[in-house]
């Protein structure tokens, strides 16, 4: 069945990359913070309330990885302007630097796996891009 055998090969290829990214460098920064980080990188400032449902997290989740991002001054906290109940988390250039360390080793990594293949299967990977991304979307 396609969806299994899809879940199985993704599955797979997703814990790899998680363990890369635990792996990649001696900081002590989570998968979870990581994806914290690119998303602020990404996407600029946001509420507590809204990386947990970006990040489909609980509230408390978030609390906890942005509590510990602040503490390590990878990400500031400002009363939000518009609401001052309301606290804006942006990622610090501390942040930024660990990200783009950690992306750089991966991306390296992912590339030295992709230059391993065949021509014919890095043509087959590069038009099967679009639809993973579509089916991502669709979930």
């Amino acid at each position: 069945m396609l969806a299994k055998d899809l879940r199985i090969s993704v599955g797979r290829l997703a814990r790899r990359i998680r363990q890369l990214y635990t792996n990649a460098s001696g900081d002590d920064v989570s998968f979870t913070e990581l994806a914290v980080l690119s998303r602020l990188d990404r996407d600029g400032p946001h509420t507590s309330a809204q990386l947990a449902h970006l990040e489909r997290i609980t509230a408390q989740a978030i609390g906890t990885v942005l509590g510990g991002l602040h503490q390590r001054g990878m990400v500031a906290r400002e009363p939000d302007p518009a609401d001052r109940r309301r606290v804006i988390t942006a990622i610090t250039d501390s942040g930024s630097a660990a990200l783009v360390s950690r992306e750089q080793v991966i991306t390296e990594r992912l590339a030295a796996a992709v230059d391993s293949l065949t021509p014919d299967e890095r043509d087959r990977l590069a038009a099967a891009l679009p639809v993973l991304v579509n089916l991502a979307e669709r979930l």
